[in-house]
This record gives structure tokens, C-alpha cells and sequence, in this order.
């Protein structure tokens, strides 16, 4: 065994995060790494992209390392988790942040595109949270996505918002299968937030409309995510446990 194996095994907590090469997850990956973790960035396809969050991490001080997998893929999750393992000693923190997202009315939507969103946000979030629960370490977090869109009700996401129903059945399940293994599991649901997920597509005064409606009158931010999540992966946030935290400004 290293010596930083060892080091990271004894005093370092470790996080991985899905979808952590771009937008909220990025910005989650980059806010734990200041808050100590080893940070374990997951990826799909944009091995560049996740390179240069692990950059950033690397040149303000902290550890991180990349890892290609697809969340749906129970094979690759696994050995996503293995290589965490083996590479700093544990897993104290999970974060799937990872999804897709396709929109058109129900009468509409392509079922290809339904069966796309439902293999990466529902099976995906399966799979990865049946890793987090066999592997996180007493004291740990399972920190899942689902979206304000539930409570918003809005035209056209009708299929996005059904597998982000199934993240919070799934979230508020198991924090009660896990009784007794001292790991609390959450879900946050932000609301309208500045990502490329959410601005694809959108016309400027569409986005304008949605950015006006919350009280707070603006667009989240993926750092306004990243608090939270940091929040619930840390000691202040031990307390909450099998809840749904929707962070969007007060728009829902």
C-alpha cells in the first residue's frame, strides 16, 4: 500500500460524483474537493470535459481523480466504486447528479427518447444508489437528484418529471433500508437553474419568463446546488435524512 493510500484511508473522506464533468455536477465535484474530499469524477463521454473539472480540483490543492462509467451499466458502476476503493480506501459520499433530459408534450414525446431517460434517470439512479448502499461507509451520504419540476407541473415534461418521481420513491425507500448503518440518503430538487441541460432549447424569452418567476427573481446557479448538496454531505446536515430538499428559490 502508498503512502497516500494510506494517508487518504485514515484522514481523508472521499465523494464520488456522477455526471460530474459539466454543470451541477462539476460545480458539486469542485465545492466537496474544497471542502476536503478525494473527489471521484464520474463520466459518461466527455472524457475532456471531466479531465478539466479534475484540473481545476488538482490546481487548488485537492485530490481528484476520473472515471468513465455508465450509470445504467451495472458492470461499469461497480467498477466505477472498485476504483474508488482502491484509489483512496472508502466511499463516505455519494452524489448521482447524472441525467438526461428530453421534453415535448406527452402526446408527442418519442418513446425512443422516453426509454433513453428512463435507462439513465430511473435504472441509472437504481444502479447507482445499489452500489452506494452495499459500499458507503458509516457516516456517509447518498445524495440523489430529482427536480422542482414535480411540484411545477409544467407542459411537456410530463416523462422527464415521471423518472425524477421515481428518484424520490427510490430516495426516501432507501434511507429506511439502510437503518442502522448511520448513512443518511436525500434527494435535492433544484428548480430552474442556469445549466446547459436547462437552457438547450430554451429562447431568451422563455428563460427570462422562468428566471422572473421564483421570489428570489433569478435563475439558480449550479453553485447554489452545490451548497446544498455540500450541506447534506457534511456534519451540519447528519439530522436530515429521507427527505426531498427542493432548492429553487421559492418558485415551488
Amino acid at each position: 500500500m502508498t503512502e497516500h493510500s494510506s494517508t487518504s484511508e485514515t484522514s481523508r473522506r472521499v465523494a464520488v460524483v456522477t455526471g460530474g464533468s459539466r454543470g451541477i455536477g462539476r460545480e458539486t465535484a469542485e465545492r466537496l474537493a474544497a471542502d476536503g474530499y478525494a473527489v471521484v469524477v464520474n463520466y459518461a463521454g466527455n472524457e475532456a470535459e471531466a479531465d478539466k473539472t479534475v484540473a481545476a480540483i488538482t490546481e487548488a490543492g485537492g485530490e481528484a481523480i476520473a472515471v468513465r462509467a455508465d450509470v445504467a451499466d451495472e458492470t461499469e458502476v461497480a467498477a466505477l466504486f472498485d476504483a474508488t476503493e482502491s484509489t483512496y480506501g472508502g466511499v463516505d459520499v455519494v452524489v448521482h447528479a447524472a441525467g438526461v433530459m428530453a421534453l415535448a408534450p406527452l402526446v408527442d414525446l418519442d418513446l425512443d427518447a422516453l426509454d433513453h431517460m428512463h435507462r439513465t434517470n430511473i435504472r441509472g439512479t437504481f444502479v447507482v444508489d445499489q452500489q452506494a448502499a452495499r459500499r458507503l461507509r458509516a457516516g456517509g451520504a447518498l445524495i440523489n437528484f430529482s427536480s422542482s419540476v414535480l411540484a411545477l407541473a409544467i407542459p411537456g415534461y410530463s416523462a422527464y418529471a415521471a423518472t425524477k418521481g421515481a428518484v424520490e420513491a427510490m430516495t426516501l425507500i432507501v434511507a429506511r433500508e439502510l437503518r442502522g448503518r448511520d448513512v443518511t440518503v436525500n434527494a435535492v430538487a433544484p428548480g430552474p437553474t442556469a445549466t446547459a441541460l436547462f437552457l438547450d432549447g430554451k429562447d431568451e424569452e422563455t428563460i427570462a419568463r422562468m428566471a422572473a418567476q421564483p421570489p428570489l427573481e433569478r435563475l439558480g446557479t449550479p453553485r447554489d446546488i452545490a451548497e446544498v448538496v455540500s450541506f447534506l454531505a457534511g456534519p451540519a446536515g447528519r439530522w436530515v435524512n429521507g427527505q426531498v430538499l427542493r432548492a429553487n428559490g421559492g418558485i415551488a
